[in-house]
């Protein structure tokens, strides 16, 4: 029995075992406010250096945080208890590039060659956005963060390419000035915006429709603020078409034991 509030190093603990024994498999945004959250691409070795260069080339929407070690599926550079089999709310499987499962436990499926690499992920930003004043619309609605293809592209790396995916946030300008300030401390959590404004001048044509996550109410007078998403890798991962593949789905991550201060610069 604790006396007291937990903290936040077992906050994390206690949400990724909730994940672990599948008590939560819903979105993670707004969780272990402070905590410093990933996404996750699992892959074979023989793409791993494929796909490490990809990131490096697009630093932006893939801010890498974490890389195991070859078959191994802990990260104990983000948490000591981390399991990537289990710890992930919901994985998706994709095979040849097409989405062949989704589940909430890949023991089965790992493999004593399988790298997995953990980016920064957007939420890390959202508890300084909330600190500001500036709480994200999909926090105050209760639902995913909205997430749209963009018709900005990716550098490829061998196998890997497409278009950037991004997470949009409704503000009014003035805030929105505000939200580029404060999130471009956080370039391991994909930093300034990309965009704000019409949408259709980066591909997107419905804000209502978004391609992954929820969409959430944008207000008279507000606009679309878009940045970088972790989610751009599952296009490259189809373009691939590598025998077996696994990521997060969308929106709901890896929870760290790493503060989100550690990814601001000041």
């Amino acid at each position: 029995m604790t006396n007291g509030p937990l903290t936040l190093m077992q906050q994390t603990s206690a949400l990724r075992q909730a994940i672990r024994n599948q008590e939560h498999t819903g979105p993670t945004s707004g969780l272990a406010t402070g905590a410093m959250q990933g996404n996750v691409v699992i892959l074979p070795k023989e793409y791993a250096d494929e796909f490490l260069m990809f990131c490096h080339l697009n630093p932006v929407p893939c801010p890498l945080i974490g890389v195991s070690a070859v078959g191994d599926y802990r990260m104990p550079m983000l948490g000591e208890d981390i399991d990537m089999r289990t710890d992930i709310p919901e994985y998706y499987v994709y095979r040849n590039g097409e989405e062949a499962e989704r589940c909430y436990d890949i023991s089965s499926l790992w493999q004593d060659d399988m790298v997995a690499f953990v980016l920064g992920c957007s939420f890390s930003f959202e508890n300084a956005l909330s600190q500001v004043g500036l709480t994200p619309r999909n926090i105050e609605e209760d639902v995913n963060v909205s997430m749209f293809e963009s018709s900005i592209p990716t550098k490829p790396a061998g196998r890997f390419y497409g278009n950037t995916v991004v997470t949009m946030r409704p503000y009014t300008p003035k805030d929105a000035i505000r939200a580029i300030q404060v999130t471009t401390r956080f370039p391991k959590a994909h930093g300034a915006p990309l965009h704000f404004g019409d949408p259709s001048s980066i591909g997107i044509n419905d804000l209502a429709i978004p391609d992954f996550g929820d969409p959430v109410s944008v207000k008279e007078g507000e606009v679309p603020v878009f940045w970088a998403c972790g989610v751009t890798p599952q296009l490259a991962i189809k373009n691939a078409k590598l025998p077996i593949c696994i990521t997060h789905a969308p929106g709901k991550m890896l929870v760290t034991d790493l503060l989100d201060a550690d990814l601001a610069v000041f």
